[in-house]
């Protein structure tokens, strides 16, 4: 429930056909911007209702641009959901690069945060040692290695694990290496172990022929088929990375060394109002002191794309975008599907109508700055600013490429709430007080505030937590011991 003293009606954008109800509402009149409002039927909390009378075909509108087309004649109070709006995505779409974009003015920060600055000049937020298996055959070996090896004085013995890496050809394996590769040199690990069997299709050689010299130094692997005691070799090759990363101390760093990854999971109406416009501010703050920030889930920015567009430094990363939109949205045609086939019941459940919607919410954790460079799925961060990076939605898929693009922090929005967590040091932040209350064991922040206190004394709060768990305090997920990775399978399977 919101304060007593917020609104129960907002209207985001003055050029909005809706209002998104901060609590349930019933029947009646309803306080809404000095007046009031005839509300004709029960709205959920979340949910949507009309500011006037919207006719059948009429886009609807929500942050200044349409979410979908009416279905049926809406009235004037009515309510505002899947039964009477549908989206308008179909398929590809042609765009012109419209010129460069403005830069933002630059507003470096002063703060800074305890870090471990690595050889090849990135600086982690953790010092931990990552157990990569080549192949799911042998990730339970991956896992009783970590599970058996002394952590000493780093921050943490942690498997990744997988099923992939056999059974894969051409891209698709190729992609599966390259993903491992890039979480071989992350700077959050001091020191990685790679775990091979000997006849996957994902070979060891390969993988280590993927990752520059300057960081084989900080990798070790075994090979199980050909160890006596695979169990015993790899947590006496643990050891040796430990004794490495032991001399490794945190030292003072500014907010430009830091990669922030920005991530939204089970979306609801409020993520649009406080999440995410919250975390575009901690994006620009990033971005602006000359820091990084990787904006990723391309599928979610279908119907807001032109927003991203409109940034791109140059007519080169204008393409970049074009390519990467088109060719998601032809990646879900050639399989029979819709490009809009979103939201999730759980994201409806929560007010969300459309894919458009969705997206319009979701990529306002891009803040404002100029988009840089576009990453391929599996690609490491290239330069400084903003960053688009191919992936899909899905949680673990999209946060473990963030995390392998170089993402030392992730900021993590939610309506709905998980305890799902990543190699990177993710921060979950609850769009609404109820969640933050419901799940303080999943829930790091309270974007609420939002509400309360206005952006700009959520963002000094938000701000101060990530520094905080960059510095090195634990975020829920890392209490709970919740750390995973996916890898995003697209090729046949033998």
């Amino acid at each position: 429930m919101p304060e007593s003293d917020s609104p129960i009606l907002i209207r985001v954008h003055p050029d909005d056909d809706v209002a998104v109800a901060m609590a349930d509402v019933t029947p009646g009149p309803v306080p809404f911007e000095g007046g009031m409002l005839a509300v004709s039927e029960p709205i959920a909390r979340g949910h949507k209702v009309a500011l006037a009378a919207i006719a059948p075909g009429t886009a609807v509108r929500r942050y200044g641009f349409p979410i979908g087309r009416a279905t049926t004649a809406i009235a004037r109070g009515a309510g505002v959901h899947v039964h009477n709006v549908a989206t308008r995505l179909a398929g590809e779409e042609a765009y012109r690069f419209g010129g460069a974009p403005v830069d933002p003015p630059k507003t470096p920060s002063m703060r800074t945060f305890d870090g471990y600055v690595r050889a090849d000049g990135g600086v982690g937020t953790r010092n931990e040692i990552w157990v990569l298996p080549t192949v799911g055959c042998v990730a339970r070996t991956a896992q009783k290695i970590a599970g058996a090896a002394d952590a000493g004085g780093t921050d943490g013995v942690h498997a990744f694990v997988h099923p992939y890496g056999c059974s894969q050809l051409g891209d698709d394996l190729a992609a599966t290496r390259t993903i491992l590769a890039a979480l071989a040199c992350h700077p959050n690990a001091g020191g990685v172990l790679l775990v091979g069997l000997g006849c996957e299709s994902n070979q060891l050689d390969q993988l280590m022929a993927a990752i520059p010299p300057a960081r084989r130094p900080f990798v070790r692997v075994v090979r199980a088929q050909s160890s006596a005691d695979e169990i015993a070799e790899g947590v006496a090759l643990v050891a040796e990375l430990v004794a490495l990363a032991e001399d490794a101390r945190r030292v003072p760093v500014g907010l430009d060394r830091l990669v922030v990854g920005l991530k939204c999971g089970g979306s609801d109406a409020f993520s649009g109002v406080t999440a995410n416009p919250l975390v575009g501010r901690i994006a620009d703050a990033v971005t602006q002191s000359g820091g990084t920030a990787i904006l990723t889930e391309i599928p979610e920015v279908f119907g807001a794309e032109t927003l991203l567009m409109e940034r791109a430094r140059d007519e080169t990363v204008f393409d970049g975008i074009v390519a990467m939109v088109n060719g998601f949205k032809r990646y879900f045609l050639e399989h029979g599907e819709p490009v809009s086939e979103n939201p999730s019941p759980g994201n409806i459940a929560g007010g969300i109508t459309t894919l458009e919607e969705k997206s319009l919410g979701a990529v306002q954790k891009g803040g404002h700055a100029v988009v840089e460079d576009v990453l391929a799925y599996g690609g490491r961060v290239r330069t400084r600013g903003l960053s688009l990076l191919e992936a899909p939605g899905n949680d673990a898929v999209s946060s473990t490429a963030l995390t392998a693009a170089g993402a030392t922090v992730i900021l993590f929005t939610t309506g709905r709430g998980t305890p799902l967590g990543f190699p990177a040091p993710t921060i979950k932040i609850a769009s609404h007080s109820g969640l933050a209350a419901a799940k303080p064991r999943w829930i790091d922040h309270d974007a609420g505030q939002v509400l309360r206190d206005g952006l700009d004394v959520a963002t000094g709060a938000l701000l101060d937590r990530m520094m905080d768990v960059a510095s090195g305090a634990p975020t829920a997920a890392e209490r709970n011991d919740e750390r995973e990775i996916a890898i995003w399978k697209r090729g046949v399977t033998l």
